[in-house]
């Protein structure tokens, strides 16, 4: 299934400069791993040495956190919009 993968701006230099790309994948997982096979090195700045979600990553799956939903096993609709999102912390 075919979606349509945001990328945040600090992960660009693996694609391209490419602000979106196309990814193909049932769920959060197969997606990332379609991402890495094309976009070598970029999975690794996603997900941890244990391959779940990096603590200050955020992804969605049309606007859902997946995190809330079933982590990487997230469904991937064809169609859908997937977002990678880092953290943004902050203080005084």
């Amino acid at each position: 299934m075919a979606v349509s993968v945001r990328i945040p701006t600090i992960l660009r230099t693996y694609t391209g400069g490419e602000s979106e790309v196309s990814a193909t994948g049932a769920t959060v997982s197969e997606i990332l791993d379609d991402l890495d096979a094309n976009y070598a090195g970029i999975k690794g700045r996603i997900v941890d040495e244990d391959g779940k979600l990096r603590r200050f990553v955020n992804v969605y799956v049309n606007n859902d956190d997946v995190r809330f939903e079933q982590d990487l096993a997230t469904p991937t609709p064809d169609g859908a919009e997937v977002s990678v999102i880092p953290a943004v912390a902050g203080g005084c």
